[in-house]
């Protein structure tokens, strides 16, 4: 019950947040998520071949905030990565202090925007969900806008979790070739972060699959009809968050933008690959999760025709002993077998005469 009051408060905050949003001019800042009151924090990784910086900042210091700003002129790589967008002034404040186009900010906020990449002349804004478990192994899908700059790269995220923790690794520790590389490198690989992790969110609907498919063979309960219907709908929401990213990196691959290297372009090519697979596994597991439901009802049609079955070879055995039981319980006066001296005997030896013979009748015909 509580569960379902906190549905319905959602969804009056997202049509309130719509309706506030209607008749605004495009590239008016209003935040479209569930994740408000936080306040936003900033941290900067800067780094080169021989040196690694990294900046916790204050974002209402304003001499932080320019501190903030003056990374993207730096000759250093700065992965700029910005958590909490519920704060509309500091997050327009900080789009307009990167000149970044007005709809782009508007995008950043707006976490119901689908997947896109647009290019600008001096930027590229791409807008991703970012899938992953968290603590309580429940799937979090986080709205996240990079921004590919020429030396920088502007991570606008949700909330701290992420699934870049491997990419700060690699840059700490000097592992692959991430230090040496450029922004365009840096931005692919965050990316290649979040499309590797939708493989261990399409492992996790892959075990739900099987586990509600044994379930459906062996104990198909009512329940299992709700736990199939959210699973569906599970597999349509991964679908739509994740089916557009191949499109769009394939528009980077064959993108002319002097901000993504031809050497890049080459890494991107595996993110396509991965993407690829990842969109022909959703498919399989969204045809899978669709005809689960129709094995269940296949399932519980054989269970009640079983039943059934049983049922009449039991009307059709007590049919005739019926018969016989009422044929010789009529209060005629005169009845010749039940003058006889083992007239009660023949009759039950004639029942259980009728009921063997039939026995062995749907033995033969296999329908027992």
């Amino acid at each position: 019950m509580n569960k379902k009051k906190g549905t319905a408060k959602t969804t009056q905050k997202k049509i309130s947040r719509r309706a506030a949003k209607m008749g605004k001019a495009p590239g008016s800042v209003i935040y479209m998520g569930d994740r408000e009151g936080e306040k936003s924090t900033v941290s900067v990784l800067e780094y080169n071949e021989r040196q690694l910086e990294e900046h916790e900042l204050d974002v209402y210091n304003p001499e932080h905030f320019n501190k903030i700003v003056a990374f993207k002129d730096t000759p250093s790589i700065s992965w700029i990565d910005v958590i909490g967008l519920s704060d509309e002034l500091f997050i327009e404040k900080l789009g307009n202090s990167f000149n970044l186009n007005p709809l782009s900010i508007e995008d950043a906020v707006n976490t119901h925007q689908r997947p896109k990449i647009d290019e600008y002349e001096n930027y590229i804004f791409s807008v991703f969900n970012m899938l992953y478990f968290d603590e309580n192994n429940e799937l979090v899908a986080e709205h996240v806008a990079i921004v590919l700059m020429e030396n920088t790269v502007l991570v606008l995220q949700e909330l701290k979790g992420d699934v870049f923790n491997g990419i700060r690794n690699r840059i700490n520790n000097k592992t692959g070739r991430i230090r040496v590389k450029g922004a365009d490198y840096l931005f692919f690989a965050l990316l290649d972060a979040i499309i590797d992790n939708y493989f261990v969110i399409l492992e996790n609907v892959n075990t739900k699959i099987e586990i509600l498919e044994e379930e459906v063979y062996q104990h198909p309960r009512p329940e299992i009809a709700q736990q199939i219907q959210e699973l569906k709908k599970e597999v349509l929401k991964i679908r739509r968050w994740i089916y557009p990213v191949k499109e769009l990196v394939s528009r980077l691959i064959d993108s002319e933008h002097p901000l993504i290297s031809k050497d890049t372009k080459l890494f991107l090519r595996d993110a396509m690959d991965h993407s690829t697979e990842i969109n022909e596994t959703l498919q399989v597991y969204r045809e899978m999760s669709m005809s689960l439901m129709e094995m269940y009802i296949s399932n519980i049609s054989n269970k009640m025709n079983e039943v059934m079955k049983v049922l009449t070879i039991m009307a059709s055995i007590f049919i005739p002993l019926t018969f016989i039981a009422g044929v010789y319980g009529m209060n005629f006066d005169y009845i010749p077998e039940l003058h006889l001296q083992y007239g009660y005997f023949y009759v039950w030896g004639l029942m259980i005469l009728i009921f063997v013979g039939l026995l062995i009748f749907f033995k033969r015909k296999r329908w027992l």
